[in-house]
């Protein structure tokens, strides 16, 4: 049996370095080639980490790729990940993995043919934060949940983003880009959804972009930017959900869960690391001392300092579970239940109406601090 599955990228944009940078942190996978309909961009990274540059055509006719990742604006996501089982390869997305439940189910059914696996971004959830939330909350410490909150709020993606257009198009928009980290979190660790209601609104009709090099220019904006939603889950907890991109500041914590005997401050699912704080009955909320987890350690320096960022890692897991006859953590079950979710809460968003989710998933398996430490490739 091979150690290693080789990879290869479709879509060399913004996302891909972080790819081709954190792959080679764990076991299981190596990344071998990069493939854009711009093949300037293909080569530009190429060169930059060592890859070779590759047509979309040649990328899914090589023999030494075993998984494709789709890095493709999420509009071809579907299109693309279905050319991608239909030549055979596992196949890797970015979220939102599909934009509708039918697409999900056409995926799901032509990997089921060919014996192939799906996985989907986000990968963050494995981040040692939130598996510390999770054996907290498998632990009992806080006891059930019975609700929470969650608050993903900004002004958008033209201040920073070379090309934001996408961002502002149906497909795009808070619930769809940043709604995947929030509630595939709250999935693995209260599950599955049951139904859901929302209130939706466009306050801007247009964006102006001020990232270079397009500064100055208009877009249209033709998808909802604020959205407050209800989540009702099937274990009877209710979570409401505030996205927008309309906010300049504010001063909510990302996630909140209330149990019957207490409170857990989960920090930003859009990252690994972070703090987490937790309160029982009767005690002042503190936060909780360090935890050895290897996803939580602090491995890449940005902004605001180190952090952690292990991007990838629901990649190396699938590879590892395709190696080990085991199913892997980012599943389609749970990538296509998130996109339920989300779907749903846009059609309610439209209609003024609760929507019932049509699929449902189990919680992915958990990774303990040890299993976390052996996905890393040793160094040399």
């Amino acid at each position: 049996m091979a150690k290693k599955l080789g990879v290869g990228v479709i879509g060399c944009g913004n996302i891909s370095a972080a790819y081709f940078m954190l792959a080679p942190l764990f076991k299981g996978i190596e990344m071998r080639a990069g493939a854009d309909l711009d093949m300037k961009m293909a080569q530009a990274r190429a060169k930059e980490f060592g890859v070779r540059a590759s047509s979309v055509a040649d990328l899914l006719a090589s023999d030494d790729i075993d998984i494709v990742v789709n890095l493709t604006i999420p509009a071809a996501h579907y299109e693309v990940s279905k050319a991608i089982l239909d030549a055979g390869k596992h196949v890797y997305s970015e979220k939102p993995f599909v934009l509708s439940v039918r697409e999900g189910q056409d995926l799901k059914k032509r990997a089921d043919r060919k014996g192939l696996r799906v996985g989907s971004a986000p990968d963050t959830f494995l981040g040692g934060a939130h598996q510390r939330v999770r054996s907290l909350i498998d632990d009992g410490k806080v006891g059930r949940v019975t609700s929470g909150t969650c608050y993903v709020m900004s002004h958008g993606m033209e201040h920073w983003h070379p090309n934001p257009d996408f961002f502002f198009q149906p497909g795009g928009g808070p619930i769809l880009d940043i709604g995947p980290y929030y509630i595939t979190n709250l999935v693995q660790l209260i599950g599955p959804v049951k139904r859901v209601a929302a209130l939706a609104a466009t306050p801007a009709s247009e964006r102006t972009i001020t990232s270079k090099p397009r500064f100055g220019e208009k877009i249209k904006v033709t998808t909802p930017t604020t959205i407050h939603a209800l989540m009702e889950f099937e274990n009877g907890a209710t979570v409401t959900f505030n996205a927008s991109w309309d906010v300049w500041k504010h001063g909510h914590a990302p996630i909140e869960l209330y149990g019957e005997e207490g409170t857990i401050f989960v920090p930003d699912p859009n990252f690994f690391g972070g703090d987490v704080m937790m309160t029982n009955r009767t005690d002042a909320v503190k936060k909780l001392p360090k935890w050895e987890h290897a996803f939580a350690v602090p491995n890449q320096q940005h902004a605001q300092g180190m952090m952690a960022n292990y991007r990838a890692s629901g990649l190396a897991d699938m590879a590892l579970g395709i190696l080990e006859g085991r199913p892997h953590r980012c599943s389609l079950e749970l990538s296509l239940h998130v996109i339920d979710v989300m779907t749903g809460i846009l059609r309610s968003g439209e209609t003024g109406r609760f929507v019932a989710m049509r699929t449902t998933c189990e919680r992915p398996e958990a990774l303990s601090p040890a299993q976390a430490k052996a996905m890393l490739a040793r160094k040399k």
